[in-house]
């Protein structure tokens, strides 16, 4: 069962994140990954095996990003491996994108992105995802949110999701159908999870996302909608 935690404030997203992703591990899981936006750079380490594995391979390579997102996965589509695990990138390099669920028609969605010319290089429906967003973003006027819920209505499964953007350094975007998302919220700080254990030492206020909602935490506020709303 995965696992998903993310972190926008004042404090360093790494020790908090991986921290995180370690209240998780009770749910099971085979890779785990993190994704940070720092210096105009969006920067992914990801490795299968445990969070004790993932710690080792970034080791003490500076991560100083006041935003980020972390996962641990449980293989679905793609056997456990770097490649397979959480977060995927869109194929500019610009979407991170971690992932609960399934995406059931993601192979149908995968051949329409391949007969435009996009490639994959794993086997899993989230890196589908999250090139299939960005391709609805370029193709579409309105902001990155909207593109995001043009393209879940396409979508058929159920999904936790989260999302960071090269082009919008200070925002988060989260949204869920029938995988569970809970928000934390703090002193100038948001936390985004699959339940609320990773983040209960920093703040006991929460937000449990319903279904079919869309939140993004921008500039210290916190916006939700459905997804016809946006």
């Amino acid at each position: 069962m995965c696992g998903i935690v993310a972190y926008i404030g004042s404090k360093l997203a790494y020790p908090v994140i991986l921290n995180g992703l370690r209240r998780l591990e009770y749910r099971g899981y085979d890779s785990a990954g993190l994704a940070f936006i720092e210096n105009g750079n969006l920067e992914i380490h990801k490795k299968s095996g445990k969070v004790q594995s993932l710690e080792e391979h970034v080791g003490d390579h500076p991560i100083n990003a006041k935003i980020g997102i972390g996962h641990t996965r449980w293989a679905t589509h793609g056997q456990p491996s770097d490649i397979n695990a959480h977060p995927h990138l869109s194929r500019s390099g610009r979407l991170a994108l971690v992932h609960n669920g399934i995406i059931e028609n993601y192979s149908v969605i995968r051949e329409e992105l391949e007969q435009k010319g996009y490639r994959f290089e794993s086997e899993t429906d989230t890196e589908v995802l999250v090139n299939f967003i960005e391709d609805v973003a370029l193709h579409h006027d309105g902001s990155l949110e909207e593109a995001v819920c043009l393209a879940l209505e396409r979508v058929v499964g159920a999904y936790g999701i989260v999302i960071l953007s090269l082009d919008h350094p200070d925002t988060i975007i989260a949204a869920r159908k029938s995988s569970p998302l809970v928000i934390g919220i703090g002193e100038n700080e948001f936390f985004v999870a699959s339940d609320a254990t990773p983040f209960l030492e920093h703040t006991k206020e929460v937000i449990y996302l319903k279904e079919e909602r869309l939140a993004v935490i921008r500039g210290g506020e916190i916006t939700v909608t459905d997804f016809q709303n946006v």
